[in-house]
């Protein structure tokens, strides 16, 4: 695999490809680069469907330019845990907010998001958090306060009393529950509008449509959530070795 950084003329090719509909494994491989590297390059630049070559060798000088200003002279990236590689870690912290960006969380909430379950402890206090992040106090308490909004994190108290923002296996089901009871609501709101628009209407009969879809996916979700706590969260019995 060739090393270096993307060129111009290798994101022209991404952007083709992704015109083409290519999978990023193909691009990969036409360019003779890692998979990794053309899956991070594009869901830090638009996504599949908004990445533009021109713009994302911009954004990628932009950055790399925006490093270098704030690191002072003879400093260094603090060592990762684990023997990890920091810039690897980065540039994943960076496709991963990505992502929960394109789902719709703002920038700075998704960072915080993510710092979370990439940290090993699952868990960070709100100073922690703005070293991390590198902002305000006040930029992580808004995001903070919208996640647990969302049943995204909880808060709990360390052994220092310090109050701590956590993630674990439960937030997850807890927040897809969230989900499903604002999906369900989103039904029960529109089947308002049927006796309000006239049964047998057509924007009424819309509505019921709507509604029935929606009742169907919100209980879909809630179930497969159920189904999905009940089996992955059990722990497997131990078993004997006796013999009858």
């Amino acid at each position: 695999m060739p090393g270096g950084r993307l060129t111009q003329q290798d994101r022209q090719q991404i952007a083709l490809g992704l015109a083409d509909g290519l999978a990023y494994a193909e691009i990969a491989r036409r360019l003779d680069r890692p998979t990794s590297t053309i899956t991070r390059e594009v869901m830090r630049n638009g996504g599949p469907t908004a990445y533009r070559a021109d713009l994302a060798h911009r954004a990628t000088e932009h950055r790399t330019h925006r490093r270098r200003r704030a690191a002072p002279r003879g400093s260094e990236a603090p060592p990762q845990a684990h023997g990890r590689d920091a810039e690897a870690v980065r540039e994943y912290e960076e496709v991963f907010a990505t992502v929960f960006m394109q789902s719709g969380l703002p920038k700075m909430t998704a960072r915080a998001l993510v710092s979370l379950y990439t940290t090993d402890t699952g868990g960070l206090t709100a100073s922690e958090l703005v070293q991390r992040l590198q902002v305000s106090p006040a930029s992580v308490s808004k995001a903070v306060a919208f996640l647990e909004s969302q049943g995204l994190i909880r808060r709990e108290r360390d052994e220092r009393r310090r109050e701590r923002y956590v993630v674990d296996d439960d937030v997850m089901y807890q927040s897809t529950m969230a989900s499903a009871r604002a999906t369900a609501h989103l039904g029960e709101t529109a089947r308002q509008g049927v006796s309000i628009l006239g049964p047998g209407t057509p924007a009424a009969t819309r509505l019921e449509n709507i509604a029935r879809f929606v009742d169907f996916v919100s209980e879909s979700i809630a179930r497969a959530a159920e189904q999905a706590r009940e089996i992955l969260h059990t722990k497997p019995e131990t078993t004997s070795d006796s013999t009858t």
